[in-house]
């Protein structure tokens, strides 16, 4: 009898199902995965919430896992070998479009599932397809050839492996889109797990000052980001967010703004505009508002402010993510608060989103073989 393989699958909105999957039949230039970590994150719970892809499907794009099984194509084109330990960006783009070409592939038509009903990317591809393995909330994962495959740094655990993605998220919006560096002033919105890995990002880069901001609740953040290298933190239900930050700057404002609110809706990219410094500042911002009445244009014109989207990380992104979880240079670990296993997915979920009751969470990791 052929072996089969448990996932977990959303079947609907806000439901999962566990089911079982044919072990794939592994082509020459594929391979297959066994998942060891799937990580969540906040547009996991959107996506559970509201489906945008329809059919079943399994979730889980931040997978770590050992490769178990590797065809020869794939062995050659890929460098990797059965028994290493990999990351595997969600994005399966074409390798042949001009984004590509320019090592730009998040941007590849292949891949965007807004745009592309047949697009595959991890924890976003309908289980219908060939294969059916392509998220991480299984107990494997399948690799075509054209899978953008990372090594796994010596010393570095699976557990930790799995909060790459937020790590890279952090390095390209912050020092490759926003340009942070040595001496920057910065004004992170939002101590989650991305907002934290945009103050590691910082801090490694050297800005001078990093200010981070959140609410009441955020409190334990708040303090982790002390602890990774934020030199002040504000509480806005407590404080004057502006008021503070220009009592810190001595009037002058921020050079950058990194909004890491996710939805927070129109008040924290207002406190950015207004917490940029006179001229030329940058202002990075996630595309959550639908609309933005009276944007107020004359401002940002007025003080020059460039404003740029966050979008996924780069190739070269998850490479320092990677080394700077081998460093050891800051305790990440405090990051990876909880762990669920394949038959909690729901709950885990929940728990990204503040739903589950479950305290202190800032990165869950899905561990399949839990």
């Amino acid at each position: 009898m052929r072996e089969q393989v448990l996932a977990a699958v959303r079947t609907g909105p806000g439901t999962t199902e566990l089911r079982e999957y044919p072990m794939p039949d592994v082509p020459d230039d594929g391979a297959l995965l066994k998942v060891e970590v799937a990580g969540i994150c906040g547009t996991d719970v959107k996506m559970y919430a509201k489906p945008v892809v329809p059919g079943p499907v399994i979730m889980g794009h931040e997978n770590v896992g050992v490769i178990v099984k590797a065809g020869r194509v794939f062995r050659e084109r890929q460098g990797f070998v059965e028994g290493d330990r990999v990351f595997v960006e969600h994005y399966v783009p074409c390798r042949r479009c001009e984004w590509c070409h320019l090592g730009e592939y998040r941007h590849c038509e292949a891949t965007d599932w807004r745009t592309n009903t047949d697009a595959r990317r991890y924890g976003y591809t309908s289980a219908d397809n060939q294969f059916h393995l392509w998220g991480g909330f299984a107990g494997y994962l399948y690799l075509p050839w054209n899978a953008v495959v990372h090594k796994v740094p010596d010393g570095v655990s699976a557990e930790l492996a799995g909060i790459v993605t937020p790590m890279s998220n952090g390095i390209e919006w912050a020092l490759f889109d926003a340009g942070v560096g040595y001496e920057s002033t910065v004004l992170i919105q939002g101590p989650g797990q991305q907002g934290l890995a945009q103050t590691v990002a910082c801090k490694q880069a050297g800005a001078s000052l990093i200010i981070v901001t959140g609410t009441t609740r955020d409190a334990a953040r708040l303090e982790l980001a002390r602890q990774l290298g934020a030199d002040h933190v504000i509480d806005v239900q407590r404080e004057d967010a502006l008021e503070r930050i220009m009592e810190i700057t001595g009037g002058k404002g921020v050079d950058v703004v990194l909004d890491c609110t996710a939805g927070a809706g129109v008040t924290p990219v207002l406190l950015g505009i207004d917490a940029l410094k006179r001229r030329a500042g940058t202002l990075l911002i996630q595309g959550e508002m639908a609309a933005f009445p009276d944007f107020p244009v004359k401002q940002v014109t007025e003080k020059a402010i460039t404003i740029k989207s966050a979008r996924g990380h780069s190739y070269r992104s998850c490479e320092l993510a990677l080394a700077q979880l081998a460093s050891g240079r800051f305790p990440l670990d405090r990051l990876t608060t909880h762990t669920f296993g394949l038959h909690d997915v729901d709950r885990a979920i929940r728990a990204v989103g503040g739903q589950s009751g479950d305290e202190g969470v800032i990165h869950v990791s899905l561990l399949p073989w839990k």
